[in-house]
């Protein structure tokens, strides 16, 4: 099924099975320091990242299928509120997954244990 933004859907309740599949993208160093949805400082050399829905503190994994490079990440904060994206990262989260220069990669989003 699809979301509002065109991106993937499926929700399922196991652990590491895939929640979401779609755009990610991160955060400005505008945003260091400025408080997040959940009350948190954002810290950019932080592991977290914004979601339109899942919990505060939930651990999500995220995975670049085309390069095969994972980071875990806990949501602190909510958006991204760009059309066909489906979580903005933290630059620490974006730098493990070796999306810097590009600014936005495909991800697949799954419950980390």
């Amino acid at each position: 099924m699809l979301g509002a933004a065109g991106a993937s859907l499926a929700h399922e309740d196991q652990q590491g099975a895939s929640i979401q599949k779609g755009v990610a993208s991160y955060y400005s160093d505008y945003f260091q320091g400025r408080t997040t949805a959940s009350g948190d400082a954002f810290d950019q050399r932080e592991l977290t990242a914004a979601h339109r829905t899942l919990p505060f503190g939930t651990k999500v994994l995220v995975t670049r299928p085309d390069n095969g490079r994972q980071v875990e990440v806990m949501i602190n904060d909510r958006g991204p509120f760009v059309s066909g994206r489906v979580i903005d990262l933290s630059k620490s989260a974006a730098r493990a997954l070796g999306m810097l220069h590009r600014g936005t990669a495909r991800v697949q989003l799954s419950l980390a244990d």
